[in-house]
């Protein structure tokens, strides 16, 4: 090969690797081979370009101290430009370091919080400020993630609030706490935050407050008391201009500072309204062998207090298998913690589509008047097992045009005197979900760790807002499960024998297997070279004879 050849290949396989290069930015796969595909951005995110008619900028303030003593920040920023890398150039990305740049004031006004963490360097220990927060910005509109430190929920953070920002509508959820604003903030404090986090605005409306029929979706938590007519009305109203309702109500209260004594609520109107769009709420207790463990305290006889762990039926542990698979806020169902839930009958009327949203197991039943509750008398709890026993209805979802449960009947009159607007002279598609428990999305969920019913009630919220694509997207990648699944006992049973079977007996016996399999095999090994050998020195030494 003469030089000039030389030159010209070496000129022409540079410029290969050059535009392999570029085209590798654009060209590129990635093998996820983890369940749920976690790390593989979503066929919604790859099509979000589609939505986006200018270009959307996202800052990913990330503190290079906090990248180089921990991996995640690395895998963030990693799904960011792959995130970036479908959107054809409508999504353009920056990775900036505040301390670096001398703008930590300026980051902070946004409203991406530092963050303090310790470190050792040296065996000296020390606190560091760092910063992990990404702001997205959309031509004079900006939201903010004020600290990004898990990948659990990123892509359904940023897809959903680019959408948000390029519909120039803002995510927001309308409140009814049960007719008492107070209970929302004494004991819906996690739930907002879950909400807040999700991008979501929150609205409390109280009485007297008439709800906005633009308002994207509501949730009427409790209320069977508490709500009157008029707020009967305006709810009914809202639906009927196709609102979007989740309630979460039941037919018994608990006396949670009374000895858990149960009772039945007094019907305000609420029961009734949602029996007429095609829910019945019943007037019992559901009780299932699926249980979550209670604590606690009762007197030994001799006075001295004593704690006890027990699991208690009237503590459903509602298992992921019992979500309906197609029902796109259960297709990924994680389970849900209840207590002291009512069983659901559906009988939807004309015109609208009813379906179950999770049950219980086969193994459960239900308790009419009179109601025990007290945990040392669990004989009690089966009193009408025999005659109630099977699948329960715990959660369901309704689609179409509702009957108005005020047609027919007078519009009723504010203590104010002022008049309520009147009813849409034609119906509306609406959606409507009702939980037949209200304990589930309060403070009460610390008690049995019950975190994933906050998962549960954002993605309610997103299908109530007709974000149904990217409800599959919150929460992809894979948690523990639970040790205690396996419920029945003779599966149990089955389960740990089957367990210490492998362990104790099949794993070591394969090993020694393994050992004698080797270990003849190295002498087969050594026995053939040993012959092989001996045939070669044989053969030089006939040879040998033979020239002699």
């Amino acid at each position: 090969m003469t030089k000039k050849q030389t030159t010209t290949l070496s000129i022409l396989i540079l410029v290969i690797i050059t535009l392999c290069v570029m085209v590798s930015r654009r060209l590129w796969f990635r093998l996820d081979l983890t369940k749920g595909k976690s790390y593989t951005i979503s066929e919604v995110s790859r099509n979000l370009h589609n939505d986006i008619p200018d270009q959307i900028r996202l800052t990913y303030y990330l503190s290079d101290k906090l990248k180089s003593i921990h991996p995640l920040p690395g895998e963030i920023e990693d799904l960011l430009k792959e995130y970036a890398g479908f959107s054809r150039g409508k999504i353009q990305l920056s990775v900036r370091d505040p301390a670096k740049a001398k703008i930590t004031n300026q980051v902070e006004q946004l409203g991406i919080q530092p963050q303090q963490i310790q470190t050792v360097e040296q065996d000296q220990a020390s606190v560091i400020t760092v910063y992990t927060g990404i702001v997205i910005e959309y031509l004079e509109q900006m939201d903010v993630l004020p600290v990004v430190f898990s990948l659990e929920t990123l892509e359904y953070d940023l897809t959903s609030r680019i959408r948000s920002l390029v519909r120039g509508a803002s995510r927001q959820l309308g409140v009814i706490s049960g007719g008492d604003p107070r209970r929302w903030n004494e004991n819906y404090r996690q739930l907002q935050n879950a909400y807040m986090q999700a991008g979501y605005q929150l609205r409390l409306i109280t009485d007297g407050q008439d709800i906005p029929d633009t308002l994207p979706a509501l949730l009427v938590l409790d209320g069977v008391e508490s709500i009157d007519e008029t707020g009967l009305y305006r709810i009914d109203r809202y639906i009927q201009n196709g609102g979007k309702v989740l309630f979460t109500v039941k037919g018994i209260t608990i006396d949670m500072e009374g000895g858990l004594e149960a009772r039945l609520l007094a019907d305000g109107g609420l029961l009734d309204m949602l029996s007429a769009y095609g829910v019945t709420v019943l007037p019992e207790m559901a009780m299932d062998k699926s249980a979550l463990t209670m604590q606690y305290q009762t007197r030994s006889p001799n006075g001295a207090t004593l704690v006890r762990i027990t699991r208690n039926p009237q503590w459903i542990r509602v298992l992921a298998e019992s979500g309906n698979p197609g029902h796109p806020v259960t297709a990924r169902f994680a389970g849900l913690d209840l207590y002291w839930a009512s069983p659901l009958t559906l009988n939807a009327p004309r015109g609208v589509e009813a379906d179950y949203l999770f049950t219980s197991t086969a193994d459960a039943w239900s308790m009419g008047e009179p109601f025990f509750t007290n945990p040392e008398v669990p004989y009690l709890f089966e009193r009408d097992a025999a005659e109630t026993r099977g699948k329960k209805i715990l959660g369901a979802s309704l689609s179409g045009t509702f009957p108005s449960w005020f047609a027919g009947k007078p519009v009723p009159e504010p203590e104010d005197g002022s008049e309520l607007p009147a009813m849409p002279a034609q119906a509306k598609t609406a959606r409507i979900m009702v939980i037949g428990e209200t304990e589930f999305a309060t403070s009460f969920i610390n008690v049995s760790n019950g975190h994933r019913n906050l998962d549960f009630m954002v993605q309610t919220a997103d299908w109530l807002c007709n974000d149904d694509d990217i409800i599959g997207i919150r929460s992809r990648v894979s948690g523990s499960g639970r040790l205690d699944k396996i419920i029945e006992p003779a599966k149990k049973t089955s389960a740990m024998k089957f367990v210490q079977l492998v362990n104790v007996y099949i794993v070591p016996l394969l090993v020694i297997l393994a050992g004698i399999f080797l270990a003849l095999r190295r002498r087969a090994q050594a026995n053939a070279k040993a012959r092989s050998y001996a045939e070669e020195n044989n053969g030089t030494t006939k040879e040998h004879s033979d020239g002699l």
